[in-house]
């Protein structure tokens, strides 16, 4: 080997291996670290689902996956995190009807259009709201509190809700004005605030999630008296419908999915949609959700965005005939 030749060698081998060490450190699109933000405080329905999901994506995925708490203002602030994130399929979002649907329809100008902003990914399941009473509250049934209310407050009181001009705060209006009583809304951070009010019977009853109520209502903590929603859920077969109640307009299911910012490539929805579809196909993972009050079910991206649109349309008309004004 000629002096000039093993020259070059030598000084282009250190940089090759160097720029291969980079490299290997460097991880992969697949190995990357993916973040699930919520937009509920921990130990929420929607914090736990946003687990359970994300250990069994990070198999699918091969890689970390962290769930972000970004809580605060029914999910607003996690879905503007959302939206200026990069579109590279390692920031989601996983939410339900309220922070996709709702917002946009009560608020003049939330900071984000999820038509615009946001891709649908995956959903994967869909759930029911419920009213709940706390363990002090002395009624038994959904009839019996509100004949409590009238015997107690002369028809006024105060519900729980989740969040302010949420789909709960519709419904406690609705409530009041079928059975001409004066029910107030006590709106919180997040469910879990409220839970802990209602567990220190600090508030009589609470309009929420299956998911937020179910293990304290198998446990005997509080009650679950009327659910949404056309059938009985499976969980709790004793609860009645407010169908059945007499309460009807509140058939239409709320749903759950992961969103992406827009812009994220669709080779990059479509693995993130498979990763979904064969995680919730697992059984140990069906089994859990099921367990908190889910239906569960795979929507592709596709079939996200049309249940997101039709369930909008829907609750454009309850919030347009409540006469809610967006603010």
């Amino acid at each position: 080997m000629s002096f000039s030749l093993r020259h070059l060698i030598g000084r282009v081998l250190p940089v090759a291996l160097a720029l291969s060490a980079a490299f290997a450190a460097t991880p992969s699109l697949a190995q990357a670290s993916t973040r699930i933000l919520v937009g509920f405080p921990a130990g929420g329905g929607t914090d736990a689902i946003a687990r359970i999901l994300g250990e069994r994506l990070k198999d699918e995925l091969g890689a970390p996956v962290v769930v972000e708490n970004k809580a605060g203002a029914g999910g607003q602030i996690a879905a503007q995190t959302l939206k200026t994130a990069a579109p590279d399929g390692h920031t989601l979002f996983l939410s339900h009807d309220h922070s996709i649907t709702i917002l946009p329809l009560v608020m003049k100008n939330p900071g984000y259009d999820p038509a615009k902003d946001f891709v649908p990914v995956a959903g994967f399941a869909t759930f029911v709201n419920a009213i709940a009473l706390s363990g002090g509250t002395p009624a038994t049934s959904f009839t019996a509190y509100l004949d409590w209310v009238r015997q107690q407050g002369g028809g006024k009181g105060a519900v729980g809700i989740p969040a302010p001009a949420s789909v709960p705060q519709f419904l406690v209006q609705e409530v009041a004005r079928k059975n001409g009583l004066d029910l107030i809304t006590a709106p919180y951070r997040g469910s879990a605030p409220m839970m802990t009010d209602m567990l220190g019977n600090q508030i009589a009853a609470g309009v929420a999630s299956i998911p937020d109520f179910i293990e304290n209502h198998k446990a005997g903590k509080l009650r679950v008296v009327a659910v949404m929603g056309t059938q009985r859920q499976a969980a709790m077969p004793e609860v009645p419908t407010f169908a059945e109640l007499g309460l009807a307009g509140f058939e239409e299911v709320p749903y759950y999915g992961l969103f992406a910012p827009a812009g994220t490539p669709q080779a990059t929805l479509d693995r993130l949609a498979t990763a979904v579809q064969k995680a919730i196909a697992q059984p140990d993972v069906r089994d859990k959700l099921t367990a908190m009050g889910l239906t569960v079910g795979y929507m592709s991206g596709e079939q996200l965005g049309a249940r997101e649109q039709a369930y909008g349309k829907v609750w454009s008309r309850i919030i347009k005939d409540s006469g809610f004004q967006p603010q």
